[in-house]
């Protein structure tokens, strides 16, 4: 019975060593599933505190844009503007379907031949110079443009630019086509000003060819501007000048080719090669000199006046700057040598 008993004891003890291997591959395989579904487990946490950690992040600042002004000045803007303070660049934003929140004035007038489209907005003299950054404030824009140089000029820019980013041109009035185009990006107006510069230009083709005789026989036209400081020629470097010369291709006098800021006296009347005259009399400040010139005899001598070919121009928008003023220049003036 003992040698059965002693027999039976190997088998019993090889059971057991099998079991205790089973029992350790047993564990040793969820040990590997732990360590496999560890990093799963850890991506998925991760994955989980990123989307967590992206709804907390505040809201990126999706379609800002960062641009550099034509002095060099670097501002971030916001992707739509609603609130614009653009004085003298009024014409431009309403070609773009845009109202400002307030309208450069001299005194109480403002620019009229953009009254009925401006009749609600605010207006901010400029005649002793800009307003104060007290008095722009009260108005909240959240972009302010500034159509010259001149403008940005005293403190203007940097006292502005505590307000709302300031876009400053070195002279919008030099180029409309391409300051709207300028105006139009910061505004994500761009559709709207390639169709509005679409149409002045078929405007345009169609003044040239109802003036072609006029060029190619080299017509000369003088823009006269009567201000109270004095009396001046108007060159192409700016408002009516730019469409009369530049755009409509009338040709110089040698005045304004030599020193267009140059005033005119009476006696240098007789010095204007002009074949046609147009008068511009700033915001009727400049009457008293008017009368004084063309009661003249050295007015009344020259050529253009003996030939009945002088005009009166609408100081509001020969002296204006965009698309709306240039397309009236342009009807005045085909209205008056057009053939």
């Amino acid at each position: 019975m003992n040698r059965h008993h002693q027999a039976a004891h190997p088998k019993s003890n090889r059971r057991q060593r099998l079991y205790s291997m089973a029992i350790l591959v047993l564990i040793g395989c969820i040990l590997l599933m732990a360590g496999c579904g560890s990093p799963a487990a850890h991506s998925g946490s991760a994955a989980g505190s990123e989307k967590e950690a992206a709804a907390q992040a505040p809201p990126a600042s999706a379609g800002e844009q960062t641009v550099t002004d034509e002095q060099g000045h670097q501002l971030t803007i916001p992707a739509a503007p609603q609130r614009v303070f653009a004085p003298y660049l009024e014409d431009s934003l309403l070609t773009l379907g845009v109202t400002p929140v307030a309208q450069w004035s001299a005194g109480q007038e403002g620019q009229p031949y953009l009254a009925d489209q401006l009749k609600d907005v605010p207006k901010l003299d400029f005649s002793s110079g800009l307003p104060s950054p007290e008095v722009v404030m009260n108005y909240k824009p959240d972009l302010i443009i500034l159509h010259t140089s001149h403008y940005a000029e005293k403190g203007v820019y940097e006292s502005y630019s505590k307000i709302a980013p300031v876009y400053v041109f070195n002279n919008a009035s030099g180029n409309p086509e391409k300051s709207l185009q300028t105006i139009a990006g910061l505004l994500g107006k761009q559709e709207q000003a390639k169709q509005a510069i679409q149409q002045y230009e078929a405007k345009l083709a169609a003044a040239k060819a109802q003036l072609k005789s006029v060029t190619d026989a080299g017509r000369k036209a003088a823009i006269i501007r009567f201000a109270p400081r004095g009396v001046t020629l108007m060159s192409p470097d700016y408002f009516s000048g730019y469409v009369v010369y530049k755009q409509l291709g009338l040709g110089e006098p040698a005045l304004v080719q030599q020193d267009s800021k140059a005033m005119i006296a009476t006696e240098s009347l007789a010095d204007i090669d002009a074949d046609y005259i147009f008068t511009v009399d700033v915001s009727s400040q400049g009457t008293n000199s008017i009368q004084e010139m063309t009661s003249s005899e050295v007015w009344k001598s020259m050529p253009a006046v003996q030939a009945g070919h002088v005009y009166k121009a609408d100081a509001s928008y020969w002296l204006g700057s965009g698309l709306i003023a240039f397309g009236k220049v342009v009807d005045d003036v085909v209205a008056a040598i057009g053939q």
